[in-house]
């Protein structure tokens, strides 16, 4: 009874309280870290795709030095231009050349630097198509420089480019007749959008390249001459900037300011089928 009178009685919530304070102000602690981090995390992941987006050569730099990328040993190196032509090259007789046809960052840079001066675009602007043509002709194992050269005779690098007849963007597609190539890229609305021009440029020339099984006949197919005796020298406009190209990524010292028509030698323009004023594909000729 006294014990009760005086609440003698010994309590332990006092200290229990204190150690859940203690508990709790630890765990705030380590939440309060966690959450700094995953937001430096965050910052830095947005940083580094918008460096990649700025600069793409430099995305290999970023894959190679994180923890979640693994090489695919399965890749199959891309066709060299000569092993198109001769329709001889497979995954397993890939050459040593074959597999260096994307070359290094240094001669990408050297093929930038040199379109851009040739055809008076920004080296940046120049830098992102250059980019994307390599990167599309890693994934439909085609040579990049041949991209590249079509890219430039078809449209001299100008993404707005547009025929009279139709043709559009940087690799002059006929949207309307490639339409089902544009379905899963946003649609035929989307052949002026740099990105999606090259990539379907591309794949209609790897198409044409095999379908005639040789590179001259491919670049006589894609310019519409199917039917015709000649291309109106074409495909020698675009090899000619091909072989400069090269020389280029070489490290040799090309002139930019050579003419682009210089060595053609039957006409200065490349012969196009029409029919009622109408550009008309290859695969469209026997209907008429």
């Amino acid at each position: 009874m006294f014990q009760q009178m005086f609440n003698l009685e010994p309590s332990y919530s006092e200290p229990i309280a204190s150690m859940r304070i203690v508990a709790d102000g630890k765990r705030n602690i380590i939440i309060t870290i966690l959450h700094h981090t995953m937001m430096v995390l965050g910052i830095a992941a947005i940083a580094a795709l918008g460096i990649m987006f700025i600069k793409p050569e430099l995305t290999d730099d970023f894959q190679a030095i994180s923890p979640f990328f693994k090489e695919d040993p399965a890749d199959a190196a891309p066709v060299s231009l000569a092993a198109i032509a001769t329709g001889t090259a497979t995954s397993r007789d890939a050459t040593v050349e074959d597999t260096r046809l994307l070359g290094n960052a240094k001669q990408q840079q050297s093929v930038t630097n040199w379109l851009s001066k040739r055809y008076h675009v920004s080296n940046d602007a120049t830098n992102m198509l250059v980019s994307e043509a390599y990167l599309t002709a890693k994934d439909i194992k085609l040579d990049p420089l041949l991209i590249l050269s079509v890219m430039a005779i078809e449209s001299g690098l100008n993404p707005f480019a547009e025929s009279p007849v139709g043709a559009q963007g940087l690799m002059q597609v006929m949207s309307k007749v490639h339409q089902e190539k544009f379905d899963e890229l946003g649609g035929v609305k989307a052949a002026l959008n740099p990105i999606t021009n090259i990539r379907v440029g591309a794949q209609i020339l790897k198409e044409y390249v095999t379908r005639g099984g040789s590179v001259e006949a491919g670049l006589k197919l894609y310019v519409g001459a199917a039917m015709s005796d000649s291309d109106g020298g074409y495909g020698n406009k675009v090899l000619a900037e091909y072989n400069r190209l090269k020389d280029v990524a070489n490290g040799k010292s090309v002139p930019t300011f050579n003419n682009v028509n210089a060595t053609v030698t039957t006409a200065t323009k490349p012969e196009i089928l029409k029919v009622n004023e109408k550009r008309i594909e290859p695969e469209h000729l026997a209907a008429i």
